[in-house]
């Protein structure tokens, strides 16, 4: 990392946005790019290699949503979306696709700081000494992130690894939502519950289960990670 922080990349069409959390960035010790358009932004993306990307929806040339889904493609870095206030933006799609995390603007540059920094450190691994989750046919490393499911490496999002860790991890245990919200996304999100159902759902897609382990709704409640 170039910056005491990491490095980000901020992408959005308004200059003056640019401009503005590009210098509060800075000064919380993050090195920072910009790019003003989508195909643009792909360029910087591959010369920069951020450790977390903000990114505005509404672009020239190539729009927020397929910028997500190029970097999903081959890349797990952390999006942070941007989105003006109003505009037309299905979230969950958003979340679907893979981003983390998503801002209305206009926004409290304090705040923007706030989540950028939440991101990052739920990303990138601190402890080497945390524990790697086994169960039949399943492996959770968080020290890699990286999950191996009957023998196969299961690319994820930091957000659904973190939230199928943290499961698994509190094995057997019953969380509402909101628990969840507050346990991995680590702060009071400003979005709502359909947030964890879409993770869970994506999950699911990709770990069906195993013979002594399941991802269970427990209705009316939550989720848990259930071992017979």
């Amino acid at each position: 990392m170039e910056g005491t922080m990491g490095k980000v990349l901020i992408v959005d069409d308004d200059k003056n946005i640019c401009e503005v959390i590009k210098m509060y960035l800075e000064n919380s010790g993050y090195t920072t790019r910009i790019s003003n358009d989508g195909k643009n932004a792909q360029e910087v993306f591959q010369d920069f290699k951020p450790d977390l990307v903000l990114l505005d929806i509404m672009l020239p040339y190539l729009d927020g949503i397929d910028v997500l889904k190029w970097i999903r493609k081959e890349n797990e870095t952390p999006v942070i979306m941007l989105t003006a206030k109003g505009e037309t933006f299905d979230k969950v799609l958003a979340l679907e696709l893979g981003a983390d995390d998503y801002i209305v603007k206009p926004f409290e540059p304090k705040e923007m700081v706030a989540r950028v920094k939440a991101v990052i450190r739920r990303y990138n691994v601190e402890n080497n000494d945390k524990e790697v989750l086994e169960f039949d046919g399943l492996k959770i490393d968080i020290n890699s992130y990286n999950v191996i499911y009957n023998s196969k490496e299961i690319k994820m999002p930091p957000k659904e690894f973190e939230l199928v860790y943290f499961l698994a991890g509190n094995k057997n245990r019953v969380f509402t939502r909101e628990q969840l919200l507050c346990e991995v996304w680590g702060y009071d999100y400003p979005g709502d519950s359909r947030t964890v159902d879409v993770h869970i759902k994506r999950l699911r897609e990709k770990l069906e289960g195993g013979p002594n382990w399941n991802i269970e709704t427990v209705w009316g409640v939550g989720y848990k990670f259930e071992v017979k």
